[in-house]
Order: structure tokens, then C-alpha cells, then sequence
């Protein structure tokens, strides 16, 4: 489901307290937890295409009883993972042959989006 966890505060072991002083606790979704026949059947659709837009992900989020943002987000922290592992492989071939790859545009390009790895709806 979205569940929502209490206010996020410093100490995430104590009471729920208010993210900024005075103003109102900022929810914090729950990470999904996806079962691995739901798994098996994204990995399977991503291996076929890296985008899944439009009635297609609404129809496999229904197959999977799963949310459409559920379906949406899997996919774009699965394309970051796919270009990290393609950038990795690249660059262990290259190394092979002695060749010592410069810092890319592309590999900090990676980095950057690690960051923006999300797992919340907005």
C-alpha cells in the first residue's frame, strides 16, 4: 500500500517531531516492497523496452496490482541501474586493453541521477 511513516525528524528512533520548527511534519512514503513474481514480470517488460508509457504501464501496473507511479518510478531507477552497469562494463573492457578512460560527461551524468534515485509519489 502507501503507507505513510510518521514526521521525519533528526532522530528517526524517537518521537515524531515536526521537520521544521513551527511548520507542518513532512510525510515520508514507505519503500515498496515488490514481490519477486512482480519483479520477474518488470525486469521481463524492461528487457523488451526501457520506457513503458501510456496504457502499457497502466496495464501492467494492473496485472501486477501495483500503483501506475509504482510502475513508473521502477522503471526509471531501473534505467539508472542499466546505464551504471553499461558504463561499468565499458569501462572493465577498456581497461583490459590498457586504455584509461577519462571522466565523461556521461559518468557524472550517472552520479548526478543516483542522487534523484526516488522511490516517493508525488
Amino acid at each position: 500500500g502507501l503507507e505513510l511513516s510518521h514526521c521525519v525528524g533528526a532522530n528517526s528512533l524517537g518521537p515524531p517531531v515536526p521537520w521544521r520548527s513551527g511548520g507542518p511534519c513532512k510525510m515520508k512514503r514507505v519503500r515498496t516492497v515488490f514481490k519477486p513474481e512482480q519483479l520477474e514480470r518488470l525486469e521481463k517488460e524492461f528487457l523488451k523496452q526501457q520506457y513503458m508509457v501510456g496504457t502499457e504501464r497502466v496495464d501492467l501496473a494492473a496485472t501486477l496490482h501495483l500503483t501506475e507511479t509504482q510502475v513508473k518510478v521502477w522503471f526509471q531507477n531501473r534505467r539508472i541501474k542499466w546505464r551504471k552497469q553499461s558504463m561499468e562494463q565499458k569501462a572493465a573492457k577498456l581497461s583490459q586493453f590498457g586504455v584509461i578512460q577519462p571522466a565523461t560527461a556521461d559518468s557524472t551524468d550517472i552520479k548526478d541521477h543516483e542522487e534523484d534515485t526516488v522511490d516517493v509519489e508525488l
